[in-house]
């Protein structure tokens, strides 16, 4: 049974053992770099509105 060859989702050069699914650590940051800057994202519903900071108490908190 072979096993077939992947290529780099980011730049299509053959994928290497060590950054797989990834050519090379350069294009696996690159990838990290899209998702935390929200260049990619996950379908799905909006969030609360809730969940917003309001006045100095912070996320989902109440006032004492």
């Amino acid at each position: 049974m072979s096993r077939k060859a992947s290529s780099c989702p980011i730049c299509g050069q053959p994928a290497t053992g060590e950054t797989r699914p990834f050519c090379s650590k350069a294009c696996r940051d690159r990838d990290l770099l899209q998702w935390l800057g929200e260049g990619y994202s996950v379908p799905g519903t909006p969030a609360a509105d809730e969940m917003t900071k309001s006045d100095d108490y912070g996320v989902d908190s109440t006032p004492d």
